[in-house]
């Protein structure tokens, strides 16, 4: 079986830890990928604190790139040697999945969280003290292997052969859920205007792909400056520091009475009831920021009716990763989604810093290099 060093997990809220690990050999539908970079994402540090439903102890990361080393006999879709986009995984059954939605699996938790075995409860991956519980997202790739599925591995296109693992790494799940909901969700009109609340990895992807569409403003919504100069960089017409000034009546302001559509990245509740009421008659609020389960969020249902607002709520940018992938790698090569701009590099070594930097807001996207 394949050896390798990985960030362990023992328990609930403890802290990453680097162990040698056993990666075990790929069954006929799956993949060996040597990892060369790894995206750290909020949903690994809420998996580690308890808030995600992810068993412990086990091995998180769920942004790798790498190269494939090994395939079962029944992997059609990638070869050995081919440089791979590691994503979420789904069922392949269902009708979100048939249809073109594996983000609207309907096992997506299953898939992604709650398992961290195969279907039939074995475990992937092991270390000197037992079995550890992988599969996260269908990867764990904080480590120098990843085993994964067909659904989720998905080859880089020959134009990018000059980007960076390292760029190519945040496209797997926080650039997708951002780009996504802008791009496959909202699909804002010309001339709209849009709000954007969070500035990390989520909300400025969003703010990159609506700064290549032909809108009216696109507003920025946070609470640390250098976020909101970085989307000032990036494309924001227009920012609104939330920790001194009111959202809500700073979009109004801003847009004429309320941005058309909203993206809500945050995760806050308590940002997301702002969210919601800052939009205009009719508009739009897209929830892709997910607090720990189980929140609720304090919503005026009287100005939800009367205002004709709708909200939605949207996985991993409601996106199909074989099609969605290779278009936003494609963006990446061409400058047009200048992920680089939000990307800091640490060896795996170093990951309780990365954490820290990321939640401290010094890095906007970290990412591990086994």
């Amino acid at each position: 079986m394949p050896q390798t060093t990985a960030a362990v997990v023992d328990r609930r809220g403890a802290q990453f830890a680097l162990r040698p690990i056993e990666v075990q050999e790929p069954r006929r539908d799956e993949i060996l990928v040597r990892v060369q970079a790894t995206g750290m994402c909020h949903a690994d540090l809420a998996a580690r604190n308890g808030d995600f439903p992810f068993p412990l102890a086990g091995v998180l990361g769920h942004e790798g790139a790498g190269v494939v080393e090994r395939i079962g006999e029944a992997v059609t879709a990638v070869r050995p040697g081919d440089r791979v986009i590691l994503t979420f995984d789904s069922c392949g059954r269902c009708t979100g999945c048939v249809s073109g939605l594996p983000s609207q699996c309907a096992e997506f938790v299953a898939y992604n969280f709650t398992r961290g075995t195969r279907l039939d409860g074995s475990c992937t991956l092991s270390s000197a003290d037992g079995d550890l519980h992988g599969n996260f997202f269908g990867q764990s790739s904080f480590a120098g292997y990843a085993l994964t599925r067909e659904r989720n591995t998905i080859a880089v296109p020959d134009n990018v052969a000059d980007v960076p693992a390292q760029e190519l790494a945040p496209l797997g799940c926080g650039v997708q859920t951002g780009a996504g909901v802008v791009l496959n969700v909202l699909q804002p009109s010309g001339g709209s205007t849009v709000a954007i609340f969070g500035g990390g990895v989520v909300g400025l992807a969003a703010l990159m792909a609506a700064a290549l569409l032909p809108l009216r403003e696109i507003v920025v919504v946070d609470i640390k400056d250098s976020r909101l100069e970085l989307a000032r960089k990036l494309g924001a017409t227009q920012v609104v520091n939330s920790g001194t000034d009111d959202p809500v009546q700073a979009l109004r302001d801003l847009t004429g009475g309320g941005p058309d559509l909203v993206v809500e990245s945050s995760g806050v509740p308590a940002v997301l009831a702002q969210a919601v009421r800052s939009l205009a008659t009719g508009g739009t609020a897209a929830v892709v920021g997910v607090p720990a389960f189980g929140a609720t969020a304090p919503l005026d249902v009287a100005d939800i009716v009367n205002a004709s607002k709708r909200i939605v709520g949207v996985v991993e940018g409601q996106s199909n990763p074989p099609e969605f992938l290779p278009r936003l790698a494609t963006m990446v090569a061409d400058g047009r989604l200048p992920v680089r701009e939000l990307v800091k590099a640490f060896p795996l070594g170093d990951i309780e810093r990365a954490a820290e930097e990321m939640r401290s807001g010094l890095a906007v996207k970290p990412v591990l290099v086994p």
